[in-house]
């Protein structure tokens, strides 16, 4: 097989201009795709930030509930019922909502931002600059600022890190509240949210003051260790009403991963351009190698007449199809990481390159490419050397 190597190279070369637009196409596909599935898992990945940054084992949400940003609540009530089971080492109510945030420097601009609100007697984030701020949180209306989020909200991160005072307001459905941010922690934007706020339960309250008292959005479940999770989540489901859903931790991250993917367009739409960067990449490279095996027909007649089966006329093919989706794939990939950067600079989203990404995108052009080459030789099967010659 590496005997006949050079031979496609060559035929590759012949025509450099030809070769640099097959390679053109390629790199073109696999950026699509690149970015395509860089974002659309960013999406997940910002989406389950909070979910991974719990310290609970299983959850009680609402039927209701489609997703974080579409929290239904549900009786507080149902998280102490819980307490009755041996396992349990603790319960933890937490309070999620939207609010909008008067910009301190402007004092005109008002944007919305996710507010979580949290039972400060137990430690349920693993998340940075949380616990280290749990006593000043005690604090009436004080709270912490996503370190993360947008530029929108103003310059507090740099005026905190500066230690000024920050204070503003937020507003919920008309209640106006002056806060002070006391800290910073890291969560991170996502589809949903430009930025977070994370204060006490009790602190939540004043600010939503309209929420229906003694129901919370999110319920907390600490088991004790050596407990099987996928037994207990039987028991309080029997024992609990229907009035809520008993997941455990990845059952609460899949839950919101099913939201984004299959609830909305966003993840049709990402898979939709995956698919059109294939489409995009297999049709250049068949027009490439198409018209390279009708300019070599001859040659390729010549040696059907000598012997040589359909078979060895298509790994020459192929060969030059694998030339093109290497050469095309390595500019590809560099190009894809800059654009990450750029991206995770413009959008704070976690758009990173991951490895098994880098091996997908790879045989996805490889096999892009080889069905374009399998279908261009298709034209060497009535190739008949009397004919041509």
């Amino acid at each position: 097989m590496f005997s006949k190597i050079p031979t496609a190279w060559l035929q590759l070369r012949y025509q450099k201009v030809r070769l640099i637009v097959a390679l053109s196409g390629v790199i073109f596909a696999v950026v699509i795709i690149f970015m395509q599935l860089g974002i659309r898992d960013a999406l997940f990945d910002s989406a389950v930030r909070l979910h991974k940054g719990l310290e609970g084992d299983c959850f009680l949400i609402s039927p209701r509930s489609t997703s974080l940003i579409a929290m239904e609540t549900f009786s507080e009530r149902r998280l102490d019922q819980v307490l009755a089971f041996a396992e349990v080492d603790f319960v933890a109510p937490i309070y999620l909502d939207f609010a909008q945030w008067k910009n301190p420097e402007t004092r005109n601009y008002w944007r919305n931002l996710y507010v979580i609100g949290f039972d400060l007697r137990y430690r349920i984030f693993n998340l940075p600059g949380v616990n280290e701020n749990i006593e000043a949180l005690k604090i009436p209306d004080t709270v912490l600022f996503d370190r993360n989020s947008r530029s929108e909200f103003g310059p507090i991160v740099s005026d905190f890190e500066q230690k000024k005072t920050v204070t503003t307001e937020v507003n919920s459905r008309g209640n106006n509240r002056k806060i002070d941010v006391v800290g910073l922690f890291e969560l991170g934007t996502s589809f949903g949210s430009d930025g977070n706020l994370m204060m006490s339960h009790v602190n939540f309250l004043r600010i939503f003051s309209n929420r229906q008292k003694g129901f919370i959005d999110v319920g907390l479940i600490k088991l004790k260790p050596v407990t099987d999770i996928q037994n207990f989540i039987k028991q309080v489901e029997n024992y609990l009403p229907p009035d809520v859903k008993v997941l455990s931790k990845q059952q609460f991250i899949q839950f919101e991963k099913n939201y984004w993917q299959s609830s909305t367009a966003i993840g049709f739409i990402f898979n939709l351009g995956v698919g059109l960067g294939l489409i995009v990449g297999m049709v250049v490279v068949y027009q490439i190698l198409y018209t390279n095996v009708s300019e070599h027909l001859p040659e390729y007649a010549t040696l059907k007449a000598m012997g040589y089966r359909q078979k060895y006329l298509l790994s020459m093919v192929l060969q030059q199809a694998l030339f093109i989706s290497i050469l095309g794939y390595i500019p590809g990939l560099l190009i894809s990481i800059f654009q990450y950067e750029i991206t995770k600079k413009a959008t704070l989203l976690p758009v990173e390159m991951t490895f098994n990404r880098a091996m997908f995108v790879i045989l996805a052009t490889i096999i892009m490419c080889f069905i374009s080459g399998a279908t261009a030789v298709g034209k060497l099967k009535s190739a008949d050397p009397a004919d041509i010659f």
